[in-house]
């Protein structure tokens, strides 16, 4: 599996806080069947404010202490960040990919012209993946806001945790609304620690079953690291009622 969101670089943001934990991150998303981990750290002004150079200067240190697996680079951008310089934003490029970005989705409130806004983006040359709005509580109330955002070009991302209930019952049932709408396009665990967000894409992949998240968590993922198209979606057989596991 390929996971395209974490908190793997120490020291940056709210993720892992040594390189020993960092480390044991990596050791438990290989576990997990995890080969290749993007560190995307926040790259948010008031409280993170990564820069470019502070990304790949501990990217560079995490690779060098020889990690169980592939770790690229990437950022999760917050929506005030998208005014930086092109050069800015393609060095947070998601996976290494200069022309592909990470913006993370507010946990309150819902721009009015956030479609519009990532829309702008694609006209200057950049695929986005929008990481998590299932945990927005408006997105939770309306799922269908994300529809003109899929529409204008648009990947959406769901966290792991969320997909198998660990994130609470809303962002679970909004989780499955979302995947049986064909508005989803990769999973990830948004993992900040081995014991904080613990990976766990593995569990999220046995919820939606397996076709449908190899697409998510390999077909999709390996797509954006060679520059290329996501694959079709999978079609769900007719028998299953739904896409997640009963409980």
């Amino acid at each position: 599996m390929i996971d395209l969101h974490s908190h793997v670089l120490p020291g940056l943001d709210d993720g892992t806080e040594s390189l020993e934990d960092a480390l044991a991150l990596c050791e438990a998303a290989a576990r997990d069947g995890i080969t290749v981990l993007a560190a995307t750290p926040h790259v948010r002004a008031h409280d993170y404010p990564t820069t470019p150079g502070q990304m790949e200067a501990a990217l560079a240190t995490l690779r060098a202490a020889g990690p169980a697996l592939e770790v690229v680079p990437g950022g999760e951008l917050d929506l005030a960040e998208l005014d930086r310089p092109q050069e800015e934003l393609r060095r947070f490029g998601l996976g290494g990919r200069p022309d592909t970005l990470l913006v993370e989705t507010p946990y309150l409130g819902w721009p009015l012209d956030l479609a519009e806004r990532l829309f702008r983006l694609r006209v200057q040359g950049f695929r986005v993946v929008l990481a998590h709005p299932e945990r927005n509580g408006d997105v939770q109330e309306r799922p269908e806001l994300l529809e003109p955002i899929v529409q204008g070009g648009a990947l959406v991302q769901l966290t792991a945790a969320s997909v198998d209930g660990r994130l609470g019952a809303n962002a679970r049932r909004c989780s499955r609304t979302l995947l049986e709408r064909g508005l989803v396009h990769l999973l990830a665990s948004d993992a900040h620690a081995p014991s904080v967000r613990a990976v766990g894409l593995r569990a999220a992949v046995q919820e939606v079953g397996e076709e449908l998240g190899r697409w998510l968590t390999v077909d999709v993922p390996r797509a954006l690291l060679e520059g290329g198209e996501p694959p079709p979606r999978p079609v769900v057989r007719a028998r299953r009622r739904s896409l997640f596991r009963r409980r």
